[in-house]
């Protein structure tokens, strides 16, 4: 009997030619945006995308929906949605971020050190201008969040010569980390740090809590950096401090709404680095999301739902 899936992704393509080859008398419909797939949810038992392509009707319409794996870690968006129904499974792809979430990381650290967006500057004006680098060799590093990604960011700030705290609510032994502290002690732990890297999933918890009572607790030479979710941050207060000179400047990969209005003072602050939302982007994504994705179909197919991986309650 054929089991029909719908994929919806900008290369929906690549996982239909995959997945068909894969998995004999499997149909996948193949959606390159949402509109494209509203015609297809109807007779589909799985979802398969990114986040961004699902929408409260598409669920509400999708009669025979048992099943939705995500292409990312993050799930809040499906989570949240009121026509989800208890029984229908939900997976991510957690796991496969950590190596470029890491790097996005590092990255903005080392722009912000060196000042990098000011030599670009420079070099588009043909303005030969040498000044002060702060060097990450020595710095502190509080990983606000130490999940996956976590763990492999603080292995490679130890690489450089960090000494690398992490703020938890799991304290724990991790290889790279000096010392964990819960995150009761998160802003005392923050008044010492060179580098505030947030890493927590989007929650009520987290709701915002990069506040001014948190970025009060920094150093004025500290930076901030977020790759969590930009619910997590009250931009606000953050442009305030960026403004006033409270810290020295902020590596923002995620926004409260992305796209990033043209209008947010964020994008023309000289001590801020704005990146459009692709830490977890990669030249292998797609390679990385299949070895998820049909392990799962694997075990979704044969009824071993136990043994799917990364399944998310909600």
């Amino acid at each position: 009997m054929s089991r029909s899936i719908l994929v919806i992704d900008p290369d929906a393509g690549f996982f239909k030619q995959r997945l068909e080859a894969a998995f004999r008398g499997l149909e996948v419909k193949a959606a390159r945006s949402s509109d494209e797939a509203l015609r297809f949810v109807g007779e589909v038992e799985v979802f398969a995308g990114l986040p961004r392509f699902f929408r409260d009707d598409m669920v509400r319409e999708a009669k025979r929906l048992k099943w939705i794996q995500l292409f990312t870690t993050g799930t809040d968006h499906i989570t949240g949605m009121a026509s989800l129904k208890p029984d229908t499974l939900v997976t991510s792809t957690r796991g496969m971020h950590g190596p470029q979430m890491a790097e996005m990381a590092l990255m903005l650290m080392l722009a912000l050190a060196r000042d990098l967006p000011r030599m670009v500057r420079n070099q588009a004006k043909g303005v030969w201008e040498r000044f002060l680098q702060r060097r990450l060799y020595g710095k502190s590093v509080l990983i606000f969040g130490v999940g996956l990604i976590g763990e492999e960011l603080g292995l490679r700030c130890k690489a450089l010569g960090m000494t690398v705290t992490g703020v938890t609510n799991t304290p724990r032994i991790v290889p790279g980390f000096d010392r964990m502290v819960p995150r009761s002690e998160l802003l005392q732990a923050a008044g010492g740090a060179d580098f505030l890297v947030v890493l927590v999933p989007a929650d009520p918890s987290t709701d915002k809590i990069v506040n001014r009572e948190l970025l009060r607790a920094m150093k004025p030479s500290a930076y901030l950096v977020n790759i969590a979710r930009g619910s997590v941050c009250d931009e606000q207060a953050l442009a305030e401090a960026l403004r006033e000179k409270r810290i020295a400047g902020a590596g923002l990969d995620v926004f409260q709404t992305e796209p990033l209005p043209a209008d947010s003072p964020l994008w023309r602050m000289q001590n801020v680095i704005v990146t459009p939302h692709q830490g977890g982007q990669c030249d292998v994504y797609n390679e990385l999301v299949l070895e998820i994705f049909q392990k799962n179909l694997q075990c979704f197919l044969e009824g071993r739902v136990a043994d799917m991986v990364n399944l998310v309650p909600h």
